[in-house]
């Protein structure tokens, strides 16, 4: 089931949100962030969810690997939403029975909660999606060079975030490869109370911490042998240059959140 998951990955392709300047889609991503949690109603995330949806038509990603990601939270999604359901109070009682007591805040609350992680989930992993580890780098290195004058390392900060993050996929791979060979000696993960559990993850840590720290090792020893020394005397093969897409996409997007803070200063 690890295997499964998508995140960090990216996918090639030639949409026009693949094309887009990384730079603006980061800005993007961020501004789209705040249009969710801009309001506590319903209609705050319209706005959210009609870029989200708008972004993904134009990148023509495969909705199953979305699915992917969204599937292993359901279960944690369901629960939270069952606890804000029972355990929020409001002024609309719609149900009740003995001390089970269901009130139109809660049900707006989870329905709330549920919608907004789904779509940032989406919208977040667009991101990954559509962009290259090495755009995103370079990306976000020239997004952070007014940190430079505060002596700032940008360049290694930027550099650590994305192999982060593009170390995700392997290391859930790594450790579903590890969980089958264990399980293929015998091992049992559910069943026993939690220390037994916790107890019988070991055999996955332990082989899992120490294949990270060899991946490192010959990553690092990697960026050695071909002269990586960090920023200094570095350049790029690539350039970032914004097109009238990225223009577009920003306009739109900066539209949105007008419409978002405007109902959030009518409506709260």
């Amino acid at each position: 089931m690890l295997k499964d998951i998508t995140i960090g990955q990216y996918f090639p392709g030639n949409s026009v949100v693949h094309r887009m300047d990384p730079r603006y889609k980061i800005v993007i991503t961020l501004l789209f962030i705040v249009m969710l949690f801009l309001g506590k109603h319903l209609y705050s995330l319209v706005f959210g969810v009609a870029l989200c949806v708008l972004a993904f038509a134009l990148s023509k990603i495969p909705f199953r690997l979305l699915w992917k990601n969204v599937k292993m939270l359901v279960p944690i999604l369901m629960i939270t939403a069952l606890l804000d359901l029972f355990f929020i109070d409001g002024d609309t009682l719609l149900f009740g029975w003995h001390f089970i007591q269901i009130y139109w805040e809660g049900i707006r609350t989870a329905i709330l909660m549920i919608v907004r992680i789904l779509v940032l989930i989406a919208g977040s992993s667009l991101l990954m999606y559509t962009t290259s580890p090495i755009a995103l780098t370079d990306a976000i290195e020239q997004l952070l060079n007014p940190l430079k004058k505060i002596h700032v390392p940008v360049h290694a900060f930027a550099m650590m975030m994305t192999i982060a993050l593009r170390f995700i996929p392997t290391l859930l791979e790594e450790t579903d490869k590890i969980m089958t060979a264990q399980k293929a000696r015998g091992a049992n993960f559910s069943e026993g109370n939690i220390l037994q559990r916790a107890k019988a993850l070991l055999p996955i840590l332990i082989p899992l911490f120490v294949s990270a720290f060899r991946r490192a090792e010959e990553l690092a020893t990697a960026m050695e042998c071909r002269c990586y020394r960090g920023e200094a005397g570095r350049t790029k093969m690539r350039q970032l240059h914004a097109a009238a897409r990225d223009y577009v996409a920003m306009t739109v997007t900066l539209l949105l959140l007008v419409m978002a803070i405007t109902v959030k200063i009518i409506w709260g």
